[in-house]
Order: C-alpha cells, then sequence, then structure tokens
C-alpha cells in the first residue's frame, strides 16, 4: 500500500516537472479539477489527515523494525493494566499512535480516516473531533481495562492478560466514526449505522475477545461525546468541494499561464 502511494506521489511530481511539454501538460489540466478537490479536501479536515500521518510514520516502524523489538515497544506503550496503573498519562497519549497485528490493517485506518473520520471533521470541526476522538480511545480504553480488571478477579479471565498489548488507533476510529453517523441524516444515517454496527459486532461473534468489546465501547463514547459536542451549537455546513477547487484551478490556470509567457516571447 505504501509503495503504491510512494509511487503514485512520485509520478504526479514528475509529471509536474515536465508540465512545459504540452502532453504533459493537457494531461495534467485534466487531472488538475480532482487534484484540487483532494487539496480542498485535505485542508478541510487537518486534524484527520495530521493524525493519518503520524500513525502511517508508526506503522512503517512497525513494518521496518524487527518484529521482536515491536512487541515489546507495544506493550510498553499498551493500556494494558499493568501499564494503566504505573504510567496512566504517558501510555494513554502514546498507545493512540500505535495499531495492533503490526500495522498489517494500515490501508484500511487510512481509508476510514480519510473519508469518514475527515467528513466528520467537516461538520464538526476540529476541537470538536479531537472531543470525539479522544473521548472514545481515553474512555474506551479505561472501561475495557476495568472489565478486564473485573473478569480477572473473577477468574473468567487469565491474569496474564494483565501484560497484554492494546493499542488504540483503532479506539479512534470507531469512535470518528459513530460521530460522524450521529452528523447524518434519514436514509444516509440508518445504511452507516447498520455497516458501523456490524463493523462492531461481527468481532464480537467470531473473535470473542475483551478487546472487539472495546471497540462497542469507544463507538459508545464517541458517539455520547459527539451527542453533546453538538447540545455545544450546530454543525458545520462545509464550503462545497466543487466552488473552492473551482477557485483553486483558476489561480493555478493564471500561474501557468505566467509561467509559459516567457516561452511566447
Amino acid at each position: 500500500m505504501m509503495r503504491i502511494v510512494l509511487a503514485a506521489l512520485a509520478g504526479w511530481y514528475l509529471l509536474k516537472a515536465g508540465r512545459r511539454v504540452p502532453a504533459v501538460h493537457r494531461f495534467m489540466a485534466r487531472l488538475t479539477p480532482w487534484t484540487a478537490r483532494l487539496h480542498t479536501w485535505v485542508l478541510s479536515a487537518p486534524a484527520t489527515f495530521c493524525y493519518i500521518a503520524v500513525f502511517t510514520c508508526f506503522s512503517l516502524v512497525q513494518k521496518t523494525a524487527p518484529s521482536r523489538l515491536i512487541d515489546v515497544m507495544t506493550t510498553v506503550d499498551s493500556t494494558n493494566l499493568h501499564q494503566l496503573r504505573n504510567h496512566t498519562l504517558s501510555v494513554l497519549a502514546t498507545s493512540a499512535f500505535w495499531m495492533a497485528d503490526h500495522g498489517d490493517s494500515l490501508a484500511l485506518y487510512i481509508a476510514g480516516f480519510a473519508t469518514v473520520v475527515a467528513w466528520a471533521e467537516r461538520r464538526y470541526g476540529t476541537p470538536r473531533l479531537a472531543v470525539i476522538l479522544v473521548s472514545g480511545h481515553v474512555f474506551g480504553s479505561l472501561l475495557t481495562e476495568a472489565l478486564l480488571r473485573q473478569a480477572i478477579n473473577h477468574g473468567r479471565a487469565p491474569a496474564k492478560l494483565v501484560y497484554a498489548t492494546d493499542v488504540g488507533v483503532s479506539y479512534m476510529l470507531v469512535a470518528g466514526m459513530a460521530g460522524a453517523v450521529l452528523a447524518m441524516h434519514g436514509r444516509l444515517r440508518v445504511l452507516a449505522a447498520a455497516i458501523l454496527l456490524g463493523i462492531l459486532f461481527t468481532p464480537m461473534f467470531t473473535n470473542h475477545t475483551i478487546w472487539d468489546f472495546g471497540h462497542i465501547i469507544a463507538a459508545g463514547c464517541g458517539l455520547v461525546a459527539a451527542a453533546l459536542c453538538r447540545l455545544a451549537g450546530p454543525l458545520r455546513t462545509p464550503e462545497s468541494l466543487t466552488r473552492r477547487s473551482a477557485a483553486t484551478v483558476a489561480a493555478q490556470s493564471t500561474r501557468s499561464d505566467a509561467d509559459r509567457v516567457p516561452d511566447s516571447l
């Protein structure tokens, strides 16, 4: 996935470098409306895309470093019972950037954040989205580990789970998705809610782990936070991507024409 993204970026900048070639210039002119919309979409959700950049970097470390080292690092930064008892604030912060399973689901996380959560940021605004995501991660982690502690105390879970690995990008994702569902209306909300429930409950019936239940808790925490954020004020009406991208295309065309003036002289 990352190789494809890097190759696409390299190809794009090679095309930009050769834009004085007429065929390349015409090809880029056809792509410009789409790249302008993408540019506008990214700028309209700065927190989401900054977070994508950070957890992608962490995932690259997971992919390239020795597996044993990564296991140690994610366990140390995990919101497990041992770490929460001794380093509560630090592990709640650092665990938000690691992914489970050595980052194998990076593409799915990027897709979820870049579409659904970015859309939610456009509606709620950056500060309120941050509250929703952090609430899902923090309260989801604390409540899940509290349930795990009860299960261990009553002999329903092995004591070794005190040191288990539990990291939080997925909690942030489901919290943001729950907030997005609340911001939708009509049939779209019903459809999105059904999809989210399927995502949350399917692992519960297939894997039967406390952390699958933790995703449900995190989504619930995100939903409550989103509801409270809506009480603070109405949702935003983001500017149309088409209108804003049209202005970007016009500006780029003006700069492109200016670049070609010396050639005509």
